[in-house]
């Protein structure tokens, strides 16, 4: 391991707070220097649990955090030079936003000249050039967040935290602010960890995710490799769209099983190396699932009935219901003059094997 590789440290990371339930449990994860790590998951997942035990407001209950090779767990969070942003703001109410974006550089003791210079940097890099001499109250909830993120960032922090930032804005400006936040990112190289519930979100903003459930990461990658290739059908079902298809094992070759849905058989990758005969789960997205394919185009190929389709603008959303039962989800886009289907409509589905897992069930031994 490089020291780029463990820039942030976690071992052995537990948390508990009633001496039972283990609400962080057997944490190892290394932070990259200049990356931005997603922590993603349900509520009560253990994300903002892990982001506060980084930043010195909770105590683990076991194990170590280290930055830079050393640990951090004896430094009181303002010993620890990170900067904090909150999805509530936090700003000072009786401050000025020059005086809220300063705060961190007075309580460094720094001369006031060096403290205006810098603010005005700070709010220049959020666009908000000006803004100085006017109260939070005079702001909308966009420009407080840019206050804040500008607070946070004025003292040119070693690392910078995140606490479901955007998720008091609505929609257009929360996907406005995401990408300014990571062009923020870009710009200053600077070590981000973000913590949302949102998967739209971390897939839009992150170089990894860490997919947090029950306590524990189930899988940390790019955002690319946990859409197409997921470690469980958690994964698979919190990050987009996805088919959750029960069925069993029939025999496997190399990295591929055949796969029996229902009354039809498939070729599929055998994501986790199941034995034949174990229950499972194909996980397959709607969006590789071809309608009517051309025959020798696809490997996989089921019949099935249209049973819904609804109208989403730039593609279709299609319910079809396959043989002996259970239904599948398709998208289909509406452009370049593709056949138009319709609900009782029979049709051949096709998907190639290697956009489909064969998976654990969940709860399974």
């Amino acid at each position: 391991m490089t020291a780029r590789d463990g820039f942030v440290t976690f071992r052995g990371v537990q948390k508990t707070y009633d001496g039972r339930m283990r609400v962080v449990q057997d944490l190892d994860l290394d932070i990259r220097a200049g990356e931005f790590l997603t922590l993603l998951g349900p509520s009560g997942s253990g994300k903002t649990t892990t982001l506060m035990m980084l930043a010195g407001f909770e105590a683990p209950t076991a194990g170590d955090i280290l930055v830079q090779g050393r640990s951090v767990l004896n430094l009181p969070p303002h010993r620890r030079d990170f900067g904090m942003v909150f999805q509530s703001y936090a700003l000072f109410l009786h401050m000025t936003v020059g005086e809220n974006v300063g705060f961190p550089l007075r309580v460094r003791g720094m001369l006031k000249a060096d403290i205006a210079r810098r603010v005005t940097q700070a709010l220049e890099m959020v666009r908000l050039p000006g803004f100085a001499d006017r109260m939070p109250a005079q702001l909308s909830g966009g420009q407080q967040q840019r206050v804040a993120l500008a607070r946070a960032l004025v003292h040119e922090p070693r690392l910078v935290l995140m606490d479901e930032p955007l998720g008091a804005l609505d929609k257009q400006l929360r996907e406005q602010m995401q990408q300014e936040i990571k062009h923020i990112h870009d710009s200053l190289g600077v070590t981000m960890v973000y913590v949302t519930h949102d998967q739209s979100e971390a897939l839009t903003m992150s170089d990894r995710i860490a997919v947090f459930h029950q306590g524990r990461i189930q899988q940390l990658d790019t955002p690319r490799a946990l859409y197409e290739r997921p470690a469980s059908v958690f994964v698979a079902n919190f990050i987009g769209e996805n088919n959750a298809l029960p069925g069993v094992v029939r025999d496997t070759a190399g990295g591929d099983c055949i796969f029996a849905l229902g009354e039809a058989s498939v070729l599929a990758a055998n994501g986790q190396g199941l034995a034949p005969g174990a229950a499972a789960i194909l996980v397959l997205r709607p969006e590789q699932i071809a309608i009517n394919p051309p025959e020798g185009s696809r490997r996989n190929r089921i019949a099935a009935r249209i049973v819904e389709a609804v109208y989403l603008g730039d593609h279709l959303r299609l319910r079809a219901r396959l043989p002996g039962g259970g239904d599948i989800l398709v998208k289909r886009s509406t452009g370049g003059g593709i056949p138009a289907v319709s609900p009782g409509d029979a049709v051949i589905l096709g998907w190639d094997a290697e956009h489909c897992f064969a998976l654990k069930s969940e709860g399974a031994e």
